[in-house]
């Protein structure tokens, strides 16, 4: 038995001896447009895990981690989805921050911030996007000035994902002197003058408030920072280098958790086609046509997944990294689609007063917000023409 396989087996083991008792009613709780469900005991288990030795598995040890490989931590994350365990409450921190810390961080920052994040002491939350600035990133125009031994920071981030059950939030600001971004010439300077901040949310002058989304849940948030301060220590690379280490953290968003995903994707649309059979739309062929497009479409996520992973143990992520988002996040929306004209007439009807939603209904207008959300399908386009085919930029005014 290979090292993959013994470690898959190992965690295979302890998820069935483990996600049962009080963690068994929390199978298949959470995700995208649920993360409002049982947060508290979502969280009680993720502590359970890390008091295992289960989270972080691909930080080194000397970080916490179990110095997992890419194909170990693969493994991890299908296992996981496979046994339908909980949405995890520290993703974020785990497979963004931490990660990010640990290739730009100073040995302060990463004694500081790293234990948290594997204990699940700490939440963490991005702070990238803002009203003029979504996809358009290097637009950024919230501020950080130093005085003293402090960052002041002053601004308003958008679309920010469990900031109102978060502890600390990664923030981009711009911290060079001058004119708004959008008011220089030249598309170079945009990106210059941004910092990457550490900013604690339980603090004076920062509010947070919820946005209640189509699902009637709120796991996005506006984040407004009035003199916000954070420690002057806790900028991630030099100051100015912010654009570097924010692409950086983009990098690891789109890892080895993506396969994970999928066989998320995969009992969402095994649940189609049992509902297909069920109540007779598996005998329109419309429907069955667009069955199969959508099985094809998942096995070709997961092929294009594995080679851009290859391409990172390999050392160089190749052009299936820039394919991958807007393709999955393509055919999700469509799955909900999908879903929708499987359920027929009954898919207009909410599931209870005043506006409770069937598994359906939430995965249609959830999926929505995938095409938009970490890079919108238009951007993700130009990325891809420009970046990876070379072709000209877009003309800007």
């Amino acid at each position: 038995m290979s090292n993959v396989e013994e470690f898959r087996a190992e965690f295979r083991s302890w998820l069935r001896s483990h996600l049962t008792g009080e963690f068994a009613a929390l199978r298949g709780r959470g995700g995208p447009g649920r993360e409002h469900e049982a947060h508290a005991e979502r969280l009680a288990w993720e502590r359970h895990m890390a008091a295992e030795g289960w989270t972080c598995v691909g930080w080194p040890k000397e970080y916490g981690g179990r110095g997992a490989t890419l194909e170990q931590q693969v493994a991890f994350h299908e296992e996981y989805a496979l046994a339908d365990a909980p949405a995890r409450v520290g993703h974020i921190g785990e497979q963004l921050l931490g990660p990010t810390l640990i290739a730009f961080g100073t040995p302060e920052q990463r004694e500081r911030f790293l234990p948290p994040i594997v204990a699940v002491e700490e939440l963490w939350c991005q702070g990238y996007s803002e009203p003029d600035a979504g996809s358009d990133l290097a637009n950024v125009r919230t501020r950080a000035e130093r005085v003293g031994d402090a960052w002041v920071v002053t601004g308003q981030k958008i679309w920010t994902s469990q900031a109102h059950e978060s502890d600390w939030c990664f923030v981009l600001a711009r911290t060079e002197l001058g004119v708004p971004p959008a008011e220089r010439g030249g598309g170079a300077t945009r990106h210059q003058g941004l910092s990457y901040l550490l900013v604690p949310l339980r603090a004076p002058g920062v509010d947070i408030r919820p946005i209640v989304q189509l699902t009637g849940t709120s796991e996005f948030n506006e984040v407004f920072f009035d003199g916000a301060r954070t420690d002057a220590a806790h900028v991630v690379g030099a100051p100015g280098e912010g654009w570097k280490v924010a692409m950086a953290t983009l990098g690891f968003e789109r890892g080895v958790s993506t396969l994970g995903q999928q066989v998320g994707f995969r009992r969402e649309l095994e649940a189609v086609i049992a509902l297909a059979r069920r109540n007779g739309a598996a005998t329109d062929p419309l429907i069955r046509d667009r069955i199969a497009r959508a099985w094809i479409g998942l096995e070709t996520i997961r092929f294009n997944a594995l080679r851009m992973l290859g391409g990172v143990a390999a050392g160089a992520p190749g052009p299936e990294a820039s394919i991958g988002k807007i393709f999955w996040a393509t055919w999700h929306r469509e799955l909900g689609e999908l879903a929708m004209d499987v359920c027929g007439a009954d898919g207009m009807l909410a599931a209870g007063e005043p506006y409770d939603l069937t598994d359906w209904q939430r995965l249609y207008l959830f999926s929505r917000s995938d095409t938009i959300y970490a890079g919108s399908n238009e951007i993700q386009r130009n990325i891809i023409a420009e970046r990876v085919l070379g072709l000209p930029k877009e003309v800007r005014p």
